[in-house]
């Protein structure tokens, strides 16, 4: 006989096993895209949108974008030596701290974004259904929030 907390654990454990799902679903989904519409990893595109959404302003640090984009400070090395070797990012000395580096788009990765962005978009699009008592304010906002640049959030256009 099941109790009311160990239902309550099992309904826990359920939402969490369907949220992990649920991402993993959307996550594969968009990296099937992005990959053969245009060559870039989820993750290789999360950095580029990352930066696209920084002000011309801004000079984010490699640590900037690791709070933002969940992997490991050794991948995400790895990962901006490919996107440097594409010549999608370029990386800086810090002027304010030697210690640190600075990271910005070219133009060409400007271009990759610009060309992948409403693939992005249009996988989440078909893959996830924000409830109508989502507020913009709840959704996450990422390195323009950090570093004090407002993200406009895309409202979905009337029938």
């Amino acid at each position: 006989m099941q109790t009311a907390g160990s239902r309550a654990d099992q309904a826990l454990v359920d939402q969490w096993r369907e949220l992990t799902n649920r991402r993993a679903r959307v996550g594969n989904a968009l990296e099937q895209a992005l990959e053969q519409q245009h060559g870039l990893s989820c993750q290789e595109f999360e950095v580029l949108d990352q930066l696209a959404e920084c002000s011309p302003d801004d000079k984010p640090r490699v640590q900037d974008i690791a709070d933002v984009v969940p992997i490991t400070q050794s991948a995400l090395s790895r990962l901006m030596s490919r996107l440097e070797k594409q010549g999608l990012i370029e990386r800086r000395l810090c002027e304010v701290d030697r210690r640190g580096i600075n990271v910005f788009l070219t133009d060409a990765g400007r271009a990759r974004h610009a060309q992948a962005r409403p693939t992005y978009c249009q996988v989440l699009a078909r893959r996830l259904v924000l409830s109508d008592t989502a507020e913009a304010s709840d959704l996450p906002l990422g390195l323009g929030s950090l570093l004090g640049t407002r993200r406009k959030v895309a409202q979905p256009e009337s029938s």
